[in-house]
């Protein structure tokens, strides 16, 4: 028996997983990486194929990346190149150490725990699942390579995950937050 789409999206399951899963994708891969048949034009900012990106006001879109508003980043003193980094743990009581040691050696300004990540990977010739719990940590980006070294001392894996992403720009007091928030 089949299930039509519109039943299936209704459920309660769908409708709560649905946002963390899409904000998840847009962080990871970027709009553009998703959609690459979107143009953005660099004057307006605007989506051009999809009108639903388009702001109401003016036609300015926030999704659309801007070599001035990075450029405005980096000139602002106040702040600091920054990362998103990912750290994968095989469980609540491992995440909840290791983010709080991070946190407390001032390795990050904050450590977001992701509970119910299941991942699919090869190891060693053979397909693996687990469940495991993301840590998304946000911090300087000159602190990456300590972030990586206090990871690989503190991780039961032997080849633990730690991926970092730029951030490109942002709400300019949670940058400063984490610039004051780290160790220099």
């Amino acid at each position: 028996m089949a299930l039509k789409l519109s039943s299936v999206l209704s459920s309660a399951v769908v409708r709560r997983r649905l946002p963390l899963v899409g904000a998840f994708c847009v962080l990871s891969f970027g709009l553009s990486n998703l959609c690459p048949s979107l143009s953005f034009s660099s004057n307006t900012g605007s989506a051009q194929s999809l009108p639903f990106l388009r702001s109401k006001v003016g036609g300015h879109n926030p999704l659309s990346r801007s070599v001035h508003s990075s450029a405005r980043m980096e000139a602002e003193t106040k702040t600091v190149p920054s990362i998103v980094v990912y750290v994968t743990v095989p469980n609540k009581e491992a995440g909840k150490k290791l983010a709080e040691s991070i946190v407390k050696e001032r390795l990050a300004a904050c450590v977001n725990r992701v509970p119910g990540v299941e991942s699919v990977y090869e190891w060693k010739g053979e397909i693996q699942t687990d469940s495991e719990e993301l840590l998304i940590i946000k911090t300087r980006e000159s602190l990456l390579e300590a972030l990586t070294e206090h990871v690989k001392a503190n991780h039961e894996y032997e080849v633990p995950e730690v991926i970092a992403l730029p951030i490109t720009g942002g709400n300019l007091q949670y940058l400063e937050w984490i610039k004051n928030s780290t160790r220099t």
